[in-house]
């Protein structure tokens, strides 16, 4: 097995036994060094943002004092959902090794495919969720105001 894969894997055990969230276990590796490491933790965190992946890019953010984890792998003991797969892309990382597929999540029990239809039809889901635009006028002024400022980062 690869060992930053068993890592997270074994992190993903340990929820079985400390029950703080869901089986998910995932790490991030910067030139063959894990510099962050996370499990689900939903629960005890009461939390639903506290997933694996998250909580190892936190963990990396952390150690790097950075917000930007170019250069970096995640390994993942499951195929990240929506949520996270954005959270990796802001976070600059690359490439993506996961063991469990979302089918395997959903076989047990986890609802990523719902997620993933929603997107696609977003405009058609307003059962789920119902976005309204409003005050547009109003808060497009921060926008203008901000870019207008050649000291802001991009991210």
């Amino acid at each position: 097995m690869n060992k930053y894969m068993e890592i997270a894997n074994n992190l993903a055990k340990d929820n079985l036994n400390t029950k703080v969230g869901g089986p998910f276990g995932a790490c991030v590796v910067k030139n063959g060094e894990i510099i962050g490491k996370g499990s689900n933790h939903v629960l005890s965190n009461n939390d639903p943002t506290a997933h694996a992946e998250i909580m190892a890019i936190r963990d990396a953010c952390n150690y790097l004092n950075s917000y930007d984890l170019s250069d970096c792998e995640l390994y993942t003991s499951c195929y990240p959902c929506p949520m996270c797969l954005s959270a990796i892309i802001w976070a600059n990382i690359k490439t993506v090794y996961y063991g469990n597929t979302k089918e395997d999540a959903e076989n047990i029990g986890f609802r990523d495919d719902f997620i993933y239809e929603f997107i696609k039809n977003i405009d058609n889901n307003r059962d789920t969720l119902e976005l309204n635009k409003i005050d547009h006028d109003e808060t497009i002024k921060v926008f203008e105001e901000y870019s207008k400022d050649s000291s802001h980062q991009i991210y």
